[in-house]
């Protein structure tokens, strides 16, 4: 890939490690949404908890790249003009996979109870929620080739985070609008602003991407 039109001229594997850090958090959405269905069907399942651990593991390799980019960026005075455009990309992307890792990690320590009429809105909202983070780690890895058209991706990650926000309030009054005890509906409510903190975070990062964008075609 390349930055600012061939930023990353003489750093290919610099380019390299970027590159798969946002193919990790591609992959990192799409086991997450496999892991909250699979709980949403089976509960604290044995494929549940293999998605989970596979999250985890995803987002350790991430923070090894993550702290392998920023070592090189300084150690070799790489990109020096971009450096904290780059950097401040990846640290604002990494809080992603925590949101995600966190959320499963909710789940399996609290293993809330989720009625089968509840189960839908749950499984909308997630949908949502990966796709958000898709279409932001797609319109990262664009951004260091073609930054004109980081902005269709910024786009979809916007629409993608409003819907997940009417889903998540839709899916709220359902559950208070129940007959449940309030401590249940509480603590369902807790579970639906786990989920869709995720697609509000990729908003944040994907703005900052726009700001980038804007900056390297200035």
């Amino acid at each position: 890939m390349v930055l600012n039109l061939r930023l990353f001229q003489k750093t290919s594997d610099l380019e390299n490690k970027v590159d798969s850090f946002f193919l990790k958090l591609a992959e990192a959405g799409v086991i997450y949404r496999l892991a909250v269905r699979n709980y949403l069907r089976e509960g604290l399942s044995k494929e549940y908890k293999t998605h989970f651990e596979k999250v985890c593991d995803i987002e350790t390799s991430a923070d090894t790249l993550r702290s392998e980019i920023k070592l090189a960026i300084y150690s070799d005075m790489l990109i020096p003009d971009s450096r904290g455009d780059v950097l401040g990309l990846l640290e604002t992307a990494d809080e992603v996979f925590s949101l995600m890792k966190t959320s499963l990690w909710a789940f399996s320590i609290e293993a809330p109870t989720i009625d089968e009429e509840l189960v839908p809105g749950y499984r909308r909202l997630t949908n949502m929620v990966a796709k958000a983070v898709d279409e932001l780690a797609t319109g990262a890895r664009v951004f260091f080739q073609s930054p004109h058209l980081v902005s269709s991706y910024v786009a979809k990650v916007n629409l993608y985070e409003k819907e997940a926000d009417k889903l998540s309030t839709n899916l709220k009054k359902q559950i208070f609008s129940s007959k449940r005890e309030l401590a249940l509906k509480l603590h369902l409510r807790e579970f639906v602003d786990r989920i869709d903190s995720i697609a509000d975070h990729a908003e944040d990062v994907a703005d900052r991407l726009t700001i980038y964008a804007i900056k390297r075609q200035s």
